[in-house]
């Protein structure tokens, strides 16, 4: 039997963090750029551990996942500024809630019938939910709190990056789309016109350049792994021990969320960056726990699983918009804020012209973000329910 290059934990820790640069270098290239850096840093961690490199299991994978998910949890939602939702109006609140409602419904179908073929169905399909209403990182926060197992783990994010990424390429095109055919005015007949798309809200220029301290580090790392802490805490002694883990990701997210208002804390840069980084340490060991025979094997099912959730959720949700005559550019960025993100929404925004539209397709996405856990572990345990997992 061959020994693995890497062993020690001190040797897979250099191999992590220097997995985590090199995915963040190549980033530098568009190819591997719309791919993104936490699936690039899941496929070569799939290759180091197939070639024998890196061990297949090491104590240290487990206590990355214990400790960084709910970190890199915390520090994204320490970002939501609940005083922006003051700028939404009628329309964009439709629109952000019709998503995640589409998502769930969609979800818990396809849920149920695929809950039975694919292992561990019922948990895929509240991270599908986590990850289509808020983004990539509500997936793994997901995936840990309902303690999915690493196959899995990794063959999701590998479906939702096949089905998602055209997906959200057609999104980016969709704003010059409208605007050359003009034959879905007459379909959809309710817009903004060029002009009152034009005006800028005020945003600034979106994706810029922050300065960002090591007072600021410190301090939201004091916080994230305080908050952690208690949520684990909290949820040791009120949960059983079936709902402790998605008890401690939902208290996780109520904590940071009431934490990310209060004045000091709005203050802070970096949080971003740092969960970014610390969600990246976990799934860089993912790839190194996935067998890649029996990985092919079950990502075929969870990929078609993902397909029929995104697009049957966005055919109900476009049919809903429709019949309550929301805006057709509220309909893309929902779609866009779910699918990704507020940034990407708003780029989105930015990059089709939509200049009045930036501000809000960024708090639509932190609308979805913020719904995504609670929501996703919902539909997960009602699905369980439903087929007697």
């Amino acid at each position: 039997m061959t020994l693995p290059i890497f062993n020690s934990t001190e040797s897979l820790l250099a191999v992590v963090f220097i997995m985590i640069a090199f995915s963040m270098w190549l980033q530098k290239y568009s190819a591997l750029k719309s791919i993104g850096p936490v699936l690039t840093v899941i496929v070569i961690g799939i290759i180091l551990s197939n070639l024998k490199i890196v061990p297949g299991s090491h104590e240290l994978y487990g206590t990355l996942g214990t400790y960084c998910i709910p970190i890199s949890v915390s520090l994204y939602l320490l970002n939501v500024d609940f005083q922006g939702l003051k700028k939404l109006s009628r329309q964009p609140w439709i629109a952000i809630i019709c998503a995640v409602f589409s998502v769930s419904i969609i979800s818990v179908i396809f849920g149920v019938i695929f809950g039975t073929i694919i292992p561990e169905g019922w948990k895929v399909a509240g991270m599908f939910v986590g990850t289509y209403t808020g983004g990539s990182a509500n997936l793994t926060a997901i995936a840990v709190g309902l303690n999915t197992a690493q196959e899995t783990i990794a063959s999701a994010n590998a479906a939702d990056y096949v089905i998602g990424i055209p997906v959200l390429i057609l999104l980016f095109a969709m704003p010059a789309i409208l605007r050359k055919m003009k034959w879905i005015e007459r379909v959809w007949p309710y817009h903004y016109t060029e002009e009152e798309r034009q005006v800028s809200d005020g945003s600034g220029s979106l994706m810029g350049s922050d300065t960002w301290s090591i007072r600021d580090i410190a301090y939201l790392l004091a916080l994230a792994i305080t908050i952690s802490t208690v949520a684990g805490v909290i949820s040791a002694k009120l949960f059983p021990e079936s709902f402790m883990s998605a008890g401690k990701i939902l208290l996780n997210t109520t904590i940071s969320l009431i934490m990310a208002q209060l004045p000091m804390v709005k203050k802070l840069k970096g949080n971003m960056s740092l969960g970014l980084l610390f969600g990246m340490m976990y799934l860089s060991t993912i790839g190194f726990m996935v067998d890649i025979r029996a990985f092919f094997g079950s990502t075929l099912a969870i990929t078609l699983f993902c397909a029929c959730v995104i697009f049957g959720a966005m055919a109900l949700h476009l049919l809903i918009l429709r019949l309550c005559k929301v805006k057709y550019e509220y309909a893309v960025l929902s779609i866009t804020g779910a699918i990704a993100d507020g940034p990407t929404a708003a780029l989105v925004a930015s990059g089709g012209g939509w200049n009045s539209l930036v501000g809000i397709g960024l708090i639509m996405g932190v609308i979805g973000g913020v719904c995504g856990n609670y929501v996703g572990i919902g539909v997960a345990y009602l699905i369980k329910m439903l087929i007697g997992a």
